[in-house]
């Protein structure tokens, strides 16, 4: 099939790049490469993916510091002198 197709500047520098590093190949055929990838890869999306899950840690609060006043809080972690 033959057809015309608009591609973006940064695909075309990737395609570019490809058919560097494999200069035997014609650009019909490094495109029909990536394009058949592309493809076979959107097809493994309906896979259910591992969950990812992150674990809190608790890090436990200072007893000396009242949250309340988060100036104060901030000028004896930082000093008063953090502005």
């Amino acid at each position: 099939m033959r057809t015309t197709l608009t591609i973006d500047d940064d695909v075309a520098f990737g395609l570019r790049k490809a058919q560097a590093n494999d200069p035997a190949k014609s650009f019909k055929v490094i495109v029909n490469e990536v394009l058949r990838k592309g493809l076979q890869t959107g097809s493994n999306d309906n896979k259910p993916k591992k969950r990812f899950r992150v674990e809190p840690l608790n890090l436990g609060l200072r007893k000396d510091l009242n949250f309340d006043n988060i100036e104060e809080v901030l000028d004896i972690l930082e000093g008063p002198n953090r502005k």
